[in-house]
């Protein structure tokens, strides 16, 4: 495939480097320094373009990629409050968008995972749950997309919980999300049940870029020849 980079970080670099051992080729590199590039016969050629931006310029981004009618793949978090508009150009334009919060197959084990486990706690009132998670220094957006992700997981499990909170519980029924931001840690996401006799808890630590590198390009090959919203149920099947 003819990929399109959005986005030239650590993240970029290291699907660049995935994409080229796969044997696809990178065609265009897109970054704040040359945003000019979406027009050019280059970035039009790409089948796909993976996308690991910032919060304040992926729906830009994803706007320039419809108008090149380019399929994305998007790895950004923070910009859900245009995913209405961004699910009306899949639906009604003809785009191609495949999007996860988190694209290791491990986050995704640990979505079900949590699912499961919250659905068994739902009957267990005495344990009040919440959650943690760690990202570097770098990182915009708090909470990140995997914990939304895996917040709502809960909350649509446990009848108790109605909706999360940056590290507050401002009632019984929030669900409090504690932040920490430090270093250069790819990621560490737990969830936390505790009662008065014990703590019943579930972590995914991330040891480094690579399996959410992997997973966008893998999703990348996903698309191929396929229209509409995609994302990671759509590809796992789990």
């Amino acid at each position: 495939m003819n990929i399109a980079l959005i986005g030239y970080g650590k993240m970029g670099h290291e699907i660049e480097k995935i994409a080229i051992s796969r044997g696809h080729s990178i065609v265009s590199i897109i970054d704040i320094n040359n945003p000019d590039d979406f027009g050019s016969p280059a970035f039009k050629s790409a089948d796909v373009a993976i996308e690991f931006s910032t919060p304040d310029s992926a729906i830009d981004n994803y706007r320039k990629c419809f108008a090149a009618q380019v399929p994305v793949v998007a790895g950004t978090t923070g910009w859900l409050e245009h995913m209405d508009e961004v699910k009306k150009a899949c639906s009604e334009g003809g785009q191609t968008f495949f999007y996860a919060s988190n694209y290791s197959l491990g986050v995704n084990i640990f979505f079900v995972l949590n699912k499961y486990l919250a659905r068994i706690m739902n009957n267990y009132p005495d344990y009040d749950v919440k959650m943690e998670e760690i990202h570097h220094i770098h990182k915009l957006d708090a909470p990140s997309g995997t914990a939304i992700t895996l917040a709502e997981g809960v909350i649509e499990n446990i009848s108790r919980k109605e909706r999360w909170n940056l590290e507050v519980e401002e009632k019984q029924s929030d669900l409090a999300i504690h932040c920490i931001r430090e270093g250069e840690v790819p990621g560490i996401h737990e969830i936390i049940y505790e009662s008065e006799a014990d703590i019943i808890s579930i972590k995914h630590d991330a040891k480094s870029r690579k399996g959410f590198a992997l997973g966008a390009v893998v999703a990348a090959e996903f698309t191929k020849g396929k229209k509409g919203f995609l994302g990671m149920n759509d590809m796992l099947k789990f």
